[in-house]
């Protein structure tokens, strides 16, 4: 056979045609669809959040005069505010609380956890009665604790403490032990969401573990302690950034319960930032200390997430 003809035998090279993806106007409509729907309330955040971000930032190098004209004063808000006695126990308060409620409710969400897990039909009530603190406005919350804390020794927690035998508390009326009333609130208010966190997390830890623990002999805490926990560490992470930025913006229970008192033992940042804004009119200071508390935040949930990126 000849070149020719073997050249000739050959199939012809049937090329298919290039792919073509769809139209430049087809792809327009796809990407502006979310957008659309998005629009709304990309509309509400930006009215009502993100311009009055802005503008917080601009009061807070301004004397705000009110009908009179702002005045630039550069960082001189952000010196009053920082070098204040006021704002230095008002950040220790706040980091207190922060502190108390995390530990609290992370210790006691665990355990609660620990006590309901599993598939029991039953348990679904008791879950969703132990959850029923965070649903709850916190304007009830903080009335009926009101009512518990009264100092009088008929009041409901005093009763129980003479049972025991102690002596009546004033707990909000007393600079003493009205910071840790506060802190008490938030525990009971925090621990039913951070047990329904740790359930979740609970069902993604391996059973096999547990069954070659009690093989070797391991106690139930040793279980906990060296499974179950190690175990749960990304959900840790998770509820510790939560509850140290729910701790640092506390406000409503201590506005409600005691209003920074007694003495200003119980001040925290928002209640002082609300004071210097709407009762002393100090609208460019309160602007500084909102912006201070914002970059705290901002820098602890960067921390977060790259501490978060790095374990992975």
């Amino acid at each position: 056979m000849t070149v020719t003809e073997a050249r000739a035998s050959r199939k012809p090279d049937v090329r298919r045609p290039p792919r073509t993806g769809p139209p430049a106007k087809t792809r327009w409509r796809r990407a502006a669809t979310p957008w659309l729907f998005l629009a709304p309330a990309l509309l509400l955040f930006l009215y009502f959040k993100f311009i009055p971000m802005a503008q917080a930032l601009q009061m807070s190098f301004q004397e705000v005069r009110p009908f009179l004209g702002n005045t630039y004063v550069g960082g001189e808000n952000y010196s009053e505010i920082a070098g204040s006695a006021d704002f230095g126990a008002a950040v220790w308060h706040t980091v207190v609380l922060a502190v108390a409620t995390t530990a609290g409710s992370i210790v006691i969400g665990l355990a609660l956890a620990l006590l309901l897990e599993g598939q029991t039909r039953s348990l679904w009530f008791i879950r969703s009665a132990i959850f029923l603190p965070v649903v709850t406005a916190m304007a009830v919350v903080a009335e009926v604790w009101r009512v518990m804390y009264y100092p009088a020794e008929g009041g409901a927690l005093n009763s129980v403490l003479s049972v025991f035998g102690m002596g009546p508390s004033e707990f909000l009326n007393s600079p003493d032990s009205s910071l840790a009333s506060i802190a008490f609130v938030g525990i009971w208010r925090g621990a039913p969401y951070d047990m329904m966190i740790f359930l979740a997390g609970l069902a993604g830890v391996d059973r096999v573990l547990y069954e070659a623990s009690a093989v070797d002999g391991a106690s139930r805490f040793r279980r906990i302690w060296h499974v179950t926990v190690p175990g749960l560490r990304p959900v840790f992470a998770i509820l510790l950034t939560l509850a140290a930025i729910r701790g640092l913006r506390i406000f409503t229970e201590v506005f409600l319960l005691t209003n920074g008192g007694p003495d200003g033992s119980t001040e925290v940042l928002l209640t002082l930032i609300y004071k210097l804004g709407l009762e002393r009119n100090e609208l460019g200071v309160a602007a500084a200390g909102t912006v201070m508390l914002f970059v705290i935040l901002l820098a602890l949930t960067i921390a977060s997430r790259l501490r978060r990126r790095e374990a992975r």
